[in-house]
């Protein structure tokens, strides 16, 4: 039996109070913390369009507040230094360094958009070997690319070195270039990061150094992406042109996954090419999956002279693979010219072919670039990249990019 006198009933009323109140209390935090697992989290992906120099674009039209980063291309390498306005073209167009004052405009429509010139390309990678060669080589050209950021007052600089220790576009190449490379962009980090502790620049303000990476083995094979990615702030893979202007035969340029009937697939080729082949590499080399961003064309590929068949694809051409933009296809072709559209459904990829013209053509549209997008997500990529503005038709590409990725 319990005795029990008025104190002690006040103290047991106390400590029935402090139960309850104790035991609301954990109710609320487990209320409060399941909403809070519950809210969605929003990502910032990263939207890189690259702005052609030569395009004749207006930039004043650019949506601005659909991209995260611009690029512009591009800039040269003259005297192992990055220069703009020299004497050498691309596509018979003289570059216009105002293109970077008028693109710092843009900033009024996006505060936060970054602009970036991008050194290099096809056509003038062919110096990136002696630059990256000796110490001193290597220095000359990060305080130049410094130079030229604060000058043009830039956010940063994107090296598209397309083939280190290959035979590219007449380039001089060297086996010295693996490594190099990666000594090359040691030392432009370091310069970046000094000056943005001297501006007190902090997170994503801090000048930023990215590269466009190639798709295939042999740009894997000649680069230590598991080291330069720690110098970077992120990377572009140009996952497209897998069948380009070096094939007379028809494929795939930027399908999504390696195609059963494709001959290289067919022959247990190393070098097989797809979004997906080029992604996984990129990561099993100690690429973070955030650091990756997803390169898609804005243009396709189209062969003249094909041989007959059901479909066109992997035949026989009289032509390579020629670029053609997407708002020439939307204008031209698509519907046009008694082209049927066929899905590779075991690969994603869009293609047309017309046996009475005998063209074919392998492009990119909302169909099969939702389909990466929605890869992209499923991965947690950081971002996607295309080439290039103006070959947009109306908006539609960067329109279905900015939908299926923050809406």
């Amino acid at each position: 039996m319990y005795f029990y006198t008025p104190k002690t009933s006040i103290v047991m009323r106390n400590f029935f109070y402090f139960i309850l109140i104790a035991a609301f209390f954990l109710a609320s935090c487990e209320k409060t913390e399941k909403k809070q697992e519950e809210k969605p989290v929003s990502k910032k992906y990263k939207v890189v369009g690259y702005v052609a120099g030569w395009s004749g674009l207006d930039f004043s039209t650019i949506q601005a507040d659909k991209l995260t980063h611009i690029n512009y291309a591009f800039a040269n390498i003259i005297d192992c230094e990055v220069r703009f306005g020299t004497d050498d073209t691309i596509d018979n167009a003289s570059l216009n360094e105002n293109d970077l004052i008028e693109l710092q405009k843009l900033k009024k429509v996006n505060p936060d958009l970054k602009i970036l010139v991008s050194v290099g390309g096809w056509t003038w990678s062919k110096n990136f070997s002696d630059v990256a060669l000796t110490d001193s080589s290597r220095m000359k050209f990060a305080q130049s690319a410094l130079t030229f950021i604060l000058k043009y007052k830039l956010d940063g600089i994107d090296l598209d070195w397309e083939y280190p220790n290959q035979i590219g576009a007449g380039n001089t190449y060297r086996k010295e270039d693996t490594e190099n490379f990666t000594l090359l962009l040691k030392q432009v980090r370091e310069l970046l990061d000094i000056q943005s502790d001297k501006e007190a620049r902090k997170g994503e303000n801090r000048y930023l150094l990215t590269i466009a990476t190639g798709a295939d083995q042999a740009y894997h094979d000649n680069t230590q992406l598991g080291e330069i990615h720690k110098y970077l702030d992120f990377m572009n893979i140009m996952t497209y042109d897998f069948y380009n202007g070096l094939h007379k035969i028809t494929g795939h340029h930027s399908n999504l996954k390696p195609s059963p009937i494709d001959p290289a697939v067919k022959a247990k080729n190393e070098d097989v090419r797809s979004v997906v082949t080029s992604v996984e590499n990129h990561i099993k080399a100690g690429v973070p999956a955030e650091k990756i961003v997803l390169g898609v064309p804005f243009y396709g590929r189209m062969w003249h002279g094909v041989k007959e068949s059901t479909d066109g694809l992997f035949q026989e051409a009289q032509t390579v693979g020629t670029i053609v933009d997407y708002k020439t296809l939307k204008n031209e072709y698509i519907g046009k010219k008694g082209l049927q559209k066929f899905y590779g459904t075991d690969c994603d990829a869009l293609y047309m072919y017309s046996k009475d013209s005998a063209i074919f053509i392998s492009y990119e549209d909302t169909m099969t670039l939702n389909k990466k997008l929605e890869y992209l997500k499923q991965k947690g990529l950081g971002g996607v990249m295309f080439w290039e503005y103006s070959n947009d038709y109306k908006g539609i590409l960067l329109n279905s990019i900015d939908d299926f990725l923050n809406n």
